[in-house]
């Protein structure tokens, strides 16, 4: 039987950061995921994530942001590739917007000049916006798109020989965790979960207190392609309502804005992955998105966008 000091389980964005780290640490850890990279299974396919270092959600956040970043950066210098594109992010709501005002705080909280802007200053900067003048904003530095197919792939690579392609499951062993797949059995001082929406089937005892969802992405069509690139468009955040947010990327990829809810979507089973992704302009028939979520999308877009489209094609995720 083999013996590692770590097992990882699930190697999506992070579960290969965990094994990245660990090994580079010098602590003898194995991963195992039957999906390889690039896999439009689980919660980390796709080709980007937004990397904001202020959060709304959380104060601690931004001292978890200031590391990932570092871990990005040294990913970046060791491979040689780009991950990180540096992106504004704005963030804006209604009068009195919770989001806007916790994500002010975060940042003056680190010390940093009021990120407050005018909705007026917002539109002018960024012309493809045309957000209600009596919005609240803030435009926020620190942001970045993270090339997530790109990350994974580079963290895939470096582990080799430390990674096992096969499901795994887990067992208690007098002498710590026991690792099976139809190969190999591991044993294990400790073990790392990160196996997204399939997590309560390897601890049964957790599934009644979560919940799997399905998130619908968008990429829209801009009728002026040229103000949503890349320098000229933010990463954004824009939030309606409490349960009513949308967020999104600016147009670099060349393929349009990538635009979808911050709520959760409907429930699902982690294997409920039904229909398949098409590139139908109709948000109708959209990748199985229900016809709300991207309806929902869709108003924000038209509300806040100057002349924009339909959803060109989209993808879901758990």
């Amino acid at each position: 039987m083999r013996m590692c000091d770590v097992a990882v389980l699930g190697l999506g964005l992070m579960g290969s950061a965990a094994l990245d780290a660990l090994l580079n640490a010098g602590v003898d850890a194995l991963g195992f995921d039957p999906l390889g990279p690039g896999s439009n299974r689980g919660s980390s396919h796709g080709s980007c994530r937004v990397f904001r270092r202020f959060n709304f959600e959380n104060d601690n956040y931004t001292d978890l942001s200031d590391a990932a970043l570092a871990g990005w950066m040294r990913l970046e210098a060791d491979s040689g590739e780009r991950i990180l594109i540096p992106s504004p992010v704005l963030e804006a709501g209604r009068p009195g917007s919770a989001m806007v005002a916790a994500s002010r705080a975060a940042a003056i909280a680190k010390g940093h000049a009021d990120p407050a802007w005018p909705a007026a200053a917002a539109n002018r900067e960024f012309p493809a916006f045309a957000l209600p003048a009596n919005w609240d904003v803030v435009v926020q530095d620190g942001g970045a798109i993270l090339k997530a197919d790109v990350a994974l792939r580079i963290m895939r690579s470096r582990a080799g020989k430390h990674v096992f392609p096969e499901a795994a499951h887990i067992d208690c062993h007098p002498d710590g965790i026991l690792v099976r797949t139809k190969t190999q059995e591991v044993l294990a001082q400790r073990a790392i979960l990160a196996l997204g929406p399939w997590l309560s089937r390897a601890l049964p005892e957790i599934a009644p207190v979560l919940e799997v969802t399905r998130q619908a992405v968008g990429w829209f069509r801009p009728a002026r392609p040229e103000t949503v690139l890349h320098g000229r468009f933010p990463l954004f955040i824009l939030e309606r309502g409490p349960d009513d947010i949308v967020y999104g990327f600016p147009d670099f990829e060349q393929r349009g804005v990538k635009a979808a809810p911050h709520n959760h979507g409907p429930k699902v089973d982690a294997d409920d992955w039904a229909p398949a992704a098409t590139a139908s302009t109709s948000s109708r028939r959209a990748t199985g998105c229900s016809t709300g979520r991207m309806s929902s999308i869709r108003f924000t877009w038209r509300s806040c966008i100057r002349r924009s489209a339909a959803p060109s094609s989209s993808r879901k995720w758990r």
